[in-house]
């Protein structure tokens, strides 16, 4: 998933999901391909005529365009919720002494010094060195 370079931590507003991109067909896009087919249909035995019950598919068409986009949209705040959570965690963590997985080194404890965030993911910081939220193993009060 991408996040748009502007994203700031605790953001809601999606920058690039309001701009509309040249290759994406818009509700009031469809409407209007909609309405010149009705106003102008094929001639009786001509290829693509729109016989009986073409108003009702353009509605079933309207409708599972419609419900498309509301997924489209309800899937890309579900995304923003995950990554403001995941934020939110490791924040939390700052302080804490924490278990990760090192890639070289085995496992690695030690305590959060810092959180970084980089295009909204969060990574936390041991001794220097940064690791992934998906890199810890245990978490624990600093002793």
């Amino acid at each position: 998933m991408d996040f748009p370079t502007d994203f700031m931590m605790g953001s809601i507003n999606n920058s690039s999901s309001t701009e509309k991109k040249n290759n994406e067909l818009a509700t009031e896009d469809f409407l209007q391909i909609m309405a010149a087919s009705i106003k102008m249909p094929s001639m009786p035995g001509e290829e693509g005529s729109s016989g009986g019950g073409g108003e009702t598919d353009y509605l079933a068409q309207l409708a599972q365009f419609n419900t498309l986009d509301q997924l489209t949209s309800v899937s890309e705040m579900l995304n923003m919720n995950v990554l403001m959570t995941q934020q939110q965690q490791a924040l939390g963590l700052l302080g804490k002494e924490v278990k990760v997985a090192g890639a070289e080194s085995g496992f690695i404890n030690g305590t959060v010094d810092k959180v970084k965030f980089d295009q909204g993911y969060a990574t936390i910081q041991i001794d220097g060195k940064d690791y992934t939220l998906n890199d810890l193993l245990e978490v624990g009060d600093q002793t």
